[in-house]
């Protein structure tokens, strides 16, 4: 594992300027925790209808709702990595710090192209592939993290080990790789081939890991 020997003295001496990642932490809780919030805000019934009105408008909110469950449960998942990531180290650098604040904004952004995918996800690629663009910023973004820490002894809580390194690098960029090929699919064939290309992406971060939590316990 990179940072043994020589290349482990010099990782101490980089982490030596370190900080704790509490308030990293706390950040990234905060942040994901507005961002969540932020995506109801786009559910909402007009006052005073009468009853055929108010069917049509709970039928126009079905597309919003559902929209809204899918990015929660998103947002859910990617805040569990950020928050085993976070686990990992024990110093955060100013390389780590960075990576992580632009992983964070890219969160804080996922209200947005949720508002499209709701509105316009059927009909406009553009809609699917900015979606999933942001969900690939942000596994790329959590990815860099990893390396960064995993290539860095003297930030890590704990050593990771190979495997586990290697599933977890998998992981992330499997889900790089398919939010990825979604805009392209989005693009090339249709909006709906796009967005199912993307939720091929939630299965298969479910499969890897599963393979993370036995490479864990080995």
């Amino acid at each position: 594992m990179a940072g043994t020997g020589a290349g482990g003295v010099a990782d101490r001496g980089e982490a030596a300027g370190a900080e704790s990642p509490e308030r990293l932490v706390a950040l990234s809780d905060g942040i994901y925790a507005i961002a969540m919030t932020l995506l109801v805000l786009d559910l909402s019934v007009p006052g005073g209808l009468s009853e055929p009105g108010f069917r049509h408008a709970m039928r126009q909110v079905w597309p919003h709702l559902g929209a809204y469950a899918l990015s929660f449960a998103v947002l859910a998942a990617l805040w569990r990595d950020q928050r085993w990531l976070l686990q990992q180290v024990r110093r955060v650098d100013i390389l780590t710090v960075r990576l992580t604040l632009a992983g964070l904004g890219a969160v804080a952004l996922v209200p947005f192209p949720t508002a499209l995918l709701s509105e316009y996800g059927g009909r406009e690629p553009l809609a699917v592939s900015a979606y999933a663009a942001v969900i690939a910023l942000i596994s790329l973004l959590h990815l860099a993290v990893f390396l960064t820490v995993w290539r860095r002894s003297g930030l890590q809580a704990r050593p990771v080990p190979d495997r586990v390194g290697r599933v977890t690098v998998t992981e992330l960029g499997a889900v790089f790789l398919v939010c990825a090929a979604s805009v392209v699919m989005a693009f090339a064939v249709s909006s709906r081939a796009g967005l199912w290309t993307w939720l091929v992406s939630i299965p298969l971060k479910h499969a890897i890991r599963g393979r993370i939590r036995t490479h864990r316990r080995i």
